[in-house]
């Protein structure tokens, strides 16, 4: 099964979806905001990506961030904020045949889907 984590309205999100529907490619939509997220999910997510990939140093969300909060990141500071703010972690994040990625290309998508 193909998955496909993020949040609806992000443009990379439209653009990752357009193109697996473009290609006939059934997946599963998980929408942080809406579907919700846990502790133990972001982890499995964390330690098959990295934490330090998965965390969306160059959204809005991010940068907002006092500093007090992104000063001495650890993975579970990190953690804590992406959980608390879906909008941090980066996206998409396809899962398919069990294998992770981060961020959407078209060429890396004909690569995973053989298109």
């Amino acid at each position: 099964m193909t998955i496909l984590y993020g949040i609806k309205n992000c443009d990379t999100i439209k653009k990752a979806r357009n193109w697996l529907a473009l290609h006939n490619i059934a997946y599963q939509f998980v929408d942080y905001r809406t579907d919700g997220l846990t502790l133990a999910q972001l982890t499995n997510f964390a330690n098959a990506c990295g934490w330090q990939n998965l965390l969306n140093t160059r959204g809005t969300t991010y940068r907002q961030l006092a500093e007090a909060d992104k000063t001495d990141l650890t993975e579970t500071k990190a953690l804590a904020l992406m959980l608390a703010q879906p909008a941090m972690i980066k996206r998409p994040l396809l899962i398919h045949d069990e294998k992770y990625y981060l961020g959407f290309t078209i060429a890396d998508y004909q690569s995973i889907f053989g298109k």
